[in-house]
């Protein structure tokens, strides 16, 4: 009987807490919106108006798709060029010293913003919605703690690690490819380009294949979240998707301790260094940029790759000679049409690069796309050659403390995705317009459509 009117008077009650929950949730995401998003926006806005295409250059749809030609003039004003949102680079000489020098690092000092900014960058974390931008990730960190976060994962994510997936990719790649059989037109990045890294991104976590979908899903929801200047309808669909991720990881650690599967994150789970182990929220940092590194980087090089080979027919013939060609191949590639196509660096200090003062607490934006179509660098920089002797010295994937650490499964991911897919059907053509990505970091293709055999073929 006391039972009845406590339940009937709780529904009130929480109504109100909820409605206060999500409108203090809803603040706090618009301050995050607003010291990460908002005021860069702001600075956008004033370029277009201005012409300012070193700013452009970085945020700008209509150069996103070829950005080269814009690339090429910002490096002809010089190593960097100053300019209010940040100092910029398209040269390769100048984004590999400063991506190499240990004055210049990933965290923003949050001292330089105006107050009304470093009080709502110090009350709007939200450890829910953390993302492969947010510390603890590797990507949001210097030494020492990069140090020995990055040893700890190293431990498990080693090279033997990465080549013993190269069976499982091999016979992802046979299944996808058997399943578009007797088809005529498809999507490749819809049917191959994305579902081939997912499976694999699934397998070093340890989901299972009635998650593969979904995470499918996440992952292209959560794709924007290493752009800037972000749209806030955007900022908290990217947000929702990492909250999800997240969530879901949380209790996927909790089956792992129970009953731990011989992936790589399981391993991460288990690992015990030296007295030294990953905290819950390292574990989900590092799975959150496995999953934006290992899958997205990935979607866009087979994308990307599949678009130039089909566009350069002398050199898949080339490549058809041979198999050893295709490593050199996919670093010609990834030269050519990075999937990532800038990153950036604070300065800690007052630091000389190559001549040119850099102010502490200056931003330094890095036109990875750029520098690897430097012509001081790469002969013929706008030339596909899959047999270029210095293919490797791309940046593609960074340089320094910082370089990518999935670097080695994406190149092989690629070797094995393009080969498998060029012998499986070696009369595949463009099919329709494609359609880009809308995202400013990455670069690859949306949609991607595709004759796999001509007729008569």
């Amino acid at each position: 009987m006391s039972v009845r009117p406590a339940l009937s008077a709780r529904p009130a009650m929480s109504v109100r807490e909820s409605r206060s929950v999500r409108r203090a949730v809803s603040l706090r995401a618009g301050m995050r919106w607003a010291v990460r998003h908002g005021v860069v926006r702001g600075a956008l806005w004033q370029a277009r108006r201005s012409g300012d295409l070193a700013t452009l250059a970085m945020a700008q749809p209509a150069l996103l798709a070829d950005p080269y030609g814009a690339y090429d003039e910002i490096r002809s004003q010089g190593l960097f060029v100053d300019r209010r949102l940040a100092m910029v680079t398209a040269s390769h000489r100048a984004a590999s010293a400063v991506l190499r020098d240990n004055a210049l690092g990933m965290v923003l000092d949050m001292s330089a913003l105006p107050a009304p900014l470093r009080l709502m960058a110090r009350l709007s974390p939200d450890p829910a919605v953390n993302g492969p931008l947010d510390p603890p990730s590797l990507l949001a960190i210097d030494p020492p703690d990069h140090t020995r976060l990055r040893r700890l994962v190293s431990k498990v994510f080693t090279p033997r690690a990465v080549d013993g997936l190269r069976g499982e990719v091999e016979r992802a790649a046979d299944a996808l490819l058997d399943a578009m059989a007797g088809e005529g037109t498809v999507d490749l990045v819809d049917r191959y380009a994305s579902r081939l890294p997912v499976t694999v991104i699934a397998t070093i976590l340890g989901v299972p294949a009635a998650m593969h979908a979904q995470f499918l899903a996440w992952g292209t929801a959560a794709a924007a979240t290493l752009d800037f200047g972000l749209p806030y309808g955007t900022f908290r669909r990217v947000e929702r998707a990492q909250q999800a991720i997240n969530t879901w990881l949380r209790g996927h650690f909790e089956g792992l301790r129970r009953d731990p599967g011989e992936d790589i994150l399981s391993q991460l789970v288990r690992l015990v260094d030296d007295g030294d182990r990953l905290t819950e929220t390292e574990l989900i940092a590092t799975a959150q940029l496995l999953l934006a590194a290992g899958f997205e980087t990935t979607v866009n090089l087979l994308g990307n790759g599949a678009a130039l080979l089909m566009e350069h027919p002398d050199q898949l013939e080339y490549l058809r000679s041979g198999p050893d060609r295709w490593p050199n191949a996919v670093e010609e590639i990834l030269r050519f049409e990075g999937p990532v196509q800038m990153t950036a660096r604070v300065a800690y200090e007052d630091v000389d690069v190559l001549g040119t003062a850099i102010p502490a607490g200056r931003l330094v934006a890095i036109l990875l796309g750029g520098a690897n179509r430097d012509p001081a660098v790469f002969a013929e920089p706008d030339v596909l050659d899959v047999t270029r002797p210095n293919a490797r010295e791309h940046l593609a994937f960074s340089g320094g403390i910082h370089y990518c650490v999935g670097a080695a499964l994406a190149r092989m991911e690629g070797e094995v995705g393009l080969r498998a897919l060029f012998e499986r059907y070696p009369g595949l053509a463009r099919a329709g317009q494609a359609r880009r990505r809308p995202t400013q970091v990455l670069h690859g293709y949306a949609t991607l459509p595709v004759i796999l055999q001509p007729p008569g073929g």
